[in-house]
């Protein structure tokens, strides 16, 4: 828990037996959270909330969400509003008296008069050591910045983007092999254990939220496809950090021959006297091009319209690609 000198917290009152619970999320790496909810043997899941299914694949048929899809599994209505600004939406949501709306990648600011509705408050699961990487991408942000640990924090919600005080945090270790996809699910898997912990203390009231220190704020950006495309100005170490920090989603990728190159698995290495872009060597292990400050290795890539291969199998198939000019 990080040291501040200002507590708040919502009047609450000590409750005996079950507590009604509402949960809010959207993708599979949140479903441990779900479950942990529901196995928590004090709270009732009274409804899911998770947005409206969105058309996918070629076929562009409705899809639900992973939460809707465990939800049905487990037997809990889900509900999918497209806005809490209909009068209609906040009625239902308060017909479920929760006690607490739990929020974990739900995608969606929550207004005033939702906020207001469960006497323990909306907790909200957010994968980082807030104050810092505030925002919509704070894993990728934790990768980006170098960082060796980060972690989960259990916050209370008011109307800001993650500015709400925190009421317990745990930390984790960044692994060299982490990557975003993989980290978030580390997290939050964290944040599930964590916020059965805490819970009964915060519902008996002596756990307090503890007041950020938002002159230890870092923010992040929400990701863009363009924010994958290689500049080999950039020097190996940044762009091996980028590759991490952008999986799944929208992945590292450069251009040859007017086609796109995804670059799966990468990693910095010693060496310089190489133009950057420039695919300096190449062999059945790596190709290694030339960045603005070392050099980066590349183990797997991913030519446009093609499956992904090793650096070896990749050669043999473009052998004209030792000696290219990339982006």
């Amino acid at each position: 828990m990080s040291s501040h000198s200002e507590t708040e917290s919502p009047v609450r009152e000590a409750g005996v037996g079950s507590h009604r619970a509402v949960f809010m999320g959207t993708p599979g790496f949140v479903v441990p959270v779900l479950d942990a909810l529901q196995n928590y043997p004090e709270v009732q899941v009274a409804a899911v909330y998770t947005p409206p299914d969105r058309r996918r694949g070629r076929g562009q048929a409705y899809e639900a969400s992973p939460v809707k899809q465990r939800a049905r599994e487990l037997g809990i209505p889900a509900v999918q509003p497209r806005t809490f600004q209909d009068a209609d939406v906040v009625t239902q949501l308060q017909s479920y008296h929760p006690d607490v709306i739990v929020v974990a990648a739900y995608g969606r600011l929550l207004p005033p008069e939702v906020l207001a509705i469960p006497r323990f408050g909306c907790l909200n699961l957010h994968p980082s050591l807030l104050p810092r990487h505030r925002g919509p991408a704070p894993v990728a942000g934790a990768i980006l910045a170098g960082e060796h640990i980060t972690g989960v924090s259990l916050m209370l919600l008011d109307e800001g983007m993650d500015t709400g005080p925190i009421i317990a945090q745990r930390e984790r270790l960044i692994d060299a092999s982490d990557d975003a996809g993989t980290l978030t699910e580390a997290l939050f898997a964290d944040g599930a254990a964590l916020l059965v912990e805490t819970l009964p203390g915060w519902i008996a009231g002596s756990v307090p939220a503890v007041k950020q220190n938002d002159e230890l704020a870092t923010y992040t950006a929400k990701l863009e496809r363009a924010d994958g495309l290689v500049d080999w100005a950039l020097n190996a170490e940044t762009l091996s950090r980028m590759q991490r920090a952008y999986v799944p989603w929208p992945g590292l990728y450069t251009s040859w021959q007017g086609k796109e190159i995804k670059l799966l698995d990468v990693a910095p290495v010693s060496g310089s006297g190489v133009e950057p872009g420039l695919v300096a060597d190449a062999d059945s292990e790596n190709v290694v091009i030339g960045t603005g400050a070392g050099l980066l290795a590349v183990r797997r890539l991913q030519m446009e319209g093609r499956r992904a291969t090793g650096a070896g199998e990749f050669l043999r198939g473009y052998p004209e690609f030792k000696g290219a000019r990339l982006g």
